[in-house]
């Protein structure tokens, strides 16, 4: 890779990929846009070419994805840490938190717990719970 395109690469801004069928992840996405605006591109996972990217539907089905412009990948809290990074303070300020232990892993294990009861918050519906793979 060039000089040039090494640069163009890091200058993208990061992509979050989300389940756009989850009325929870939409709404989420739609509040955290309007409120509290990180410089960084959303997209639900269903307009994406996840093979390009480098992600599985897996992956995407069971957290958010932060794809930057460097090559870095992240998904659910940590995600959610560095989104909130790229924001104005006081927002900058807990992203950073969040990515220090102990508080990284509380992150962690409350964003666990919201995704895998999406289906139940306010504005989840059927099409958010995650896929069981024991059910065909």
């Amino acid at each position: 890779m060039t000089d040039t395109a090494s640069t163009a690469q890091a200058a993208q801004r990061p992509l979050v990929v989300f389940d756009g069928d989850c009325a929870f992840c939409t709404a989420s996405v739609d509040f955290i846009r309007d409120r509290i605006g990180p410089d960084v591109d959303f997209a639900p996972w269903q307009r994406l070419d996840l093979t390009a990217l480098g992600l599985t539907e897996q992956q995407v089905e069971t957290a958010v994805q932060w794809i930057d412009g460097g090559g870095g990948r992240a998904s659910g809290a940590r995600a959610g840490a560095l989104l909130l990074r790229r924001a104005t303070q006081p927002w900058r300020a807990v992203g950073t938190i969040m990515l220090v232990p102990p508080i990284n892993w509380l992150a962690a294990g409350l964003y666990r717990l919201v995704a895998k009861n999406r289906h139940r918050l306010p504005g989840g519906t059927p099409a958010c719970a995650f896929p069981n793979p024991t059910q065909n």
